[in-house]
C-alpha cells in the first residue's frame, strides 16, 4: 500500500529534493557550498518577497523564534503576543521564561485576532517593543490577516511587527517589504518541502537596528553572528549541509513555478478539500480558514482513534489529530507544500472510505464529486511542470 502523508509538518518531499540530498556530502566551508548558500539566500528573499536578509538557521522553527526574542530585546522589555492556539501559547511562555514582559492577547481557538484587539493592546502598553502574530496557526488551521494587522501596528506604534510564518510561508501570500513586516520566521518541513531541521528568519532594517541594543544572553542563537555570516554566504556554526542542499533544490522548484502560482495553488487545493468535507456533512473547525491545513470536527458517533486507524492502516493516509483540549475532537488535513489536485482527491476518497467503515451516514461519492468540481473550476496545478 502506498503511504501518503497529510500532516502539517513534516510534509511530503519531492523526489528531486531527496535525490539531491542523497548526493555525496560536501564541506560547509568550501567555495561550492558558498555558491549554494548564495543561491539559497537569493531565492529565500524571493519567497519572502523582500530585499532584506533571510537567515538560515540549523534548528526548528521554535529555535528561530527563540533567536528573535534573545537577539532583539532586553530583560523587562514589553512585547504583545497573540495566543490563539498551541503555538501562540508557546510564543507567550517562551519570552516570559527569558525575562520579557508579555502582554497576551488571548483569542479562542479557531478565531483570528481582530484589529481592535491589537489597538487596545497597543494603547494599554505604550512602551511595547514588538507585536508577535501567527500568520497561520497550525493547531487550529486559522489564518490572520497579517497585511491589515501590520498596517494597523505601523500606524499606531513604533513596535516591531514580528510574524510566525512557519506554516504560512509558501501557502499564504506574504509580502515582507510591502506590508511593513520587521521579522518573519519559517520552518523547513512545511511549505518549503524539505525535512525538519532548518528554520529561516527575515529581518528588516529596524529589526537589525534593534539587535544592537539587545542585552539578553545569547550565543548559538545570536542573530548578529548569523547576519555577519550571511553577508559572506556562510553560517557561523556547522549547518545541516544535506538539508541546505535539499533546500536549494526545493527553492528552484518554487521559483520556477512562481510564488504567486504557489499561493494560488494552495488556495485552490484548500478550497477543494473543504468543498469535499462539506459535501460529506462534516463541519470545519476554523472561522478563518488557513490555506495550509484544514481542521475538521470529528462527527458525532465516530471515534477519532478508530477513524484514524481506518485512514492509516486500511488506506495508507496519515493525518494529524487535535491538540490540547481538542485532542480526539478534531482532526487536521494538510495541503501545505508538495501537493497537487489528485492528492486532494485521494485524501477525500480515503476519508469517505474510513467513514463508511465507521458506519457514518452520508452519500458515498458526494465528497469526491464536490472536490472534483471545485478543482475543475480552476487551472490545473503547475507543481510538476517545473
Amino acid at each position: 500500500m502506498k503511504k501518503r502523508l497529510f500532516t502539517p509538518g513534516p510534509t511530503p518531499i519531492p523526489e528531486r529534493v531527496m535525490l539531491r540530498m542523497a548526493e555525496p556530502i560536501i564541506h560547509h566551508r568550501s567555495p561550492e557550498f558558498g555558491e549554494i548558500m548564495k543561491r539559497v539566500g537569493r531565492n529565500l528573499k524571493y519567497v519572502f518577497q523582500t530585499e532584506h536578509p533571510v537567515l538560515t538557521l540549523t534548528c526548528s522553527g521554535t529555535g528561530a523564534m527563540e533567536a528573535t526574542f534573545v537577539s532583539l530585546f532586553s530583560p523587562g522589555d514589553t512585547i504583545i503576543a497573540v495566543n490563539g492556539g498551541k503555538f501562540g501559547e508557546r510564543w507567550v511562555k517562551m519570552p516570559r521564561s527569558l525575562g520579557l514582559n508579555v502582554a497576551e492577547i488571548k483569542v479562542p481557538w479557531g478565531k483570528a485576532v481582530q484589529r481592535e484587539q491589537i489597538l487596545d493592546a497597543i494603547q494599554n502598553n505604550p512602551k511595547v517593543k514588538a507585536v508577535y502574530l501567527i500568520h497561520s496557526e497550525t493547531s487550529t488551521g486559522t489564518a490572520t490577516d497579517v497585511k491589515e494587522i501590520a498596517r494597523v501596528i505601523r500606524e499606531k506604534s513604533p513596535a516591531l511587527v514580528c510574524v510566525d510564518g512557519i506554516t504560512a510561508i509558501g501557502a499564504h501570500e506574504l509580502r515582507f517589504d510591502e506590508w511593513g513586516i520587521d521579522v518573519c520566521v519559517a520552518g523547513s518541513q512545511k511549505g518549503l518541502m524539505i525535512p525538519p531541521g532548518l528554520s529561516f528568519v527575515a529581518l528588516s532594517r529596524r529589526a537589525v537596528a534593534a539587535m544592537e541594543s539587545s542585552t539578553l544572553p545569547k550565543f548559538y542563537f545570536d542573530l548578529r553572528k548569523a547576519l555577519a555570516s550571511f553577508e559572506k554566504h556562510d553560517t557561523p556554526w556547522t549547518p545541516a549541509v544535506s538539508l541546505i542542499i535539499g533546500l536549494d533544490a526545493a527553492l528552484e522548484m518554487i521559483t520556477a513555478e512562481g510564488i504567486e502560482n504557489v499561493w494560488a495553488r494552495h488556495r485552490r487545493l484548500s478550497g477543494a478539500l473543504r468543498s469535499g468535507i462539506d459535501a460529506i456533512g462534516l463541519k470545519l473547525f476554523s472561522e478563518s480558514p488557513s490555506f495550509a491545513v484544514t481542521p475538521v470536527w470529528v462527527p458525532q458517533g465516530v471515534e477519532w482513534k478508530a477513524l484514524n486507524k481506518a485512514l492509516k492502516i486500511d488506506n495508507g493516509i496519515t493525518i494529524a489529530g487535535g491538540q490540547e483540549d481538542y485532542a480526539g475532537k478534531i482532526f487536521r488535513i494538510s495541503h501545505l507544500g508538495y501537493y497537487d489536485d489528485l492528492d486532494m482527491i485521494a485524501v477525500v476518497g480515503a476519508l469517505e472510505r474510513a467513514l463508511v467503515a465507521q458506519k457514518y451516514p452520508f452519500e458515498i461519492g458526494a465528497g469526491l464529486s464536490a472536490a472534483q468540481n471545485a478543482l475543475l473550476v480552476g487551472e490545473p496545478s503547475t507543481i510538476d511542470q517545473v
